[in-house]
């Protein structure tokens, strides 16, 4: 049985159902994945005004905020904080299912994973459900990707070698700046200073047009996290705020400590070229509650900036 078929028949509620609401159309209004995309992206573009607009955010959401933007018909870059260090929560997400795509056949995808009670994380909304059965590949990344089960997170990550594993994917891809080093929960601890678990805006903006846009993924792989990032359930308050209604998002966020909230995402406007979004964002304390409208403000200060 298809996995959204499958999922479907156990689960209910308003949220799977706009997840499959969006699913019957955004996929099919989104250019090919093979669309022309500038080769290369200049230096930040930003003005004054705009950086000006990213510092009012943090003061009013009294946080700290990280942004990069493309326009990746122009080349275009927006960016804010880009090259500071921020905790990436489950926004890396992408890149385990990126790097478990690149390593495996149709066959290993529809091998079955067995896993018990044991395994099963306090944020584990599809994986509880198929304790007896277990879960193939395809549909953990699935349960990942979609609705950021951490048991999933924690079954791939073990199937690839670890998260240093995932760290060294990264490198073959030319990322020499992020650091993979916990599983779910603890990559979540955020501490400030802490290097672990981090990434930058520039970094990463870089890394999810090499996936969803470049060469990293065969057509096939790219399409299937293109695909699936477009029905993403846990962003509707973030960078889909921020954008017109109307265009498409493939996005995967992150939550953390310390009011970590994150968002990276490929958005792709009506004939336009798609624009790379990647906000990131941490508060000063721990029990800080992380903050959806920061990132949806931000998104729209450096969509409005590429114009």
């Amino acid at each position: 049985m298809d996995i959204r078929k499958r999922i479907l028949t156990i689960t209910s509620g308003a949220a799977i159902t706009l997840a499959v609401a969006v699913s019957g159309c955004a996929a099919s209004s989104v250019a090919p994945v093979e669309a022309a995309v500038a080769s290369s992206a200049p230096a930040a573009s930003s003005g004054a005004a705009t950086q000006r607009a990213f510092a009012d955010l943090e003061r009013t959401h009294a946080a700290t905020l990280g942004v990069t933007a493309i326009d990746t018909g122009t080349g275009r870059t927006v960016a804010y904080r880009g090259g500071e260090r921020f905790p990436f929560a489950s926004s890396n997400k992408t890149f385990i299912a990126a790097a478990t795509l690149q390593t495996s056949s149709d066959a290993d995808l529809d091998s079955v994973v067995h896993y018990t009670s044991a395994d099963l994380l306090s944020y584990a909304p599809i994986t509880s459900r198929f304790v007896d059965t277990g879960m193939t590949v395809r549909e953990l990344l699935d349960a990942m990707l979609r609705f950021s089960d951490n048991t999933a997170a924690n079954l791939l990550v073990a199937l690839l070698g670890g998260p240093g594993a995932v760290e060294q994917w990264l490198r073959g891809i030319g990322d020499r700046t992020t650091n993979v080093a916990r599983i779910e929960p603890d990559l979540n601890e955020a501490l400030p200073g802490d290097t672990r678990d981090t990434t930058t805006p520039v970094q990463f903006a870089a890394d999810l047009r090499s996936v969803l846009l470049g060469t990293a993924l065969e057509t096939k792989d790219r399409t299937l996290l293109r695909n699936t990032m477009l029905d993403c359930t846990t962003g509707d308050g973030t960078i889909r705020a921020g954008v017109d209604p109307a265009w498409p998002v493939a996005d995967k966020t992150g939550t953390g400590e310390y009011g970590v909230r994150d968002d990276i995402a490929v958005v792709y406007p009506a004939g336009r070229a798609p624009i790379i979004v990647v906000t990131l964002s941490r508060k000063a304390a721990a029990d800080a509650a992380p903050d959806d409208s920061l990132l949806a403000a931000a998104t729209k200060v450096a969509v409005a900036a590429l114009r």
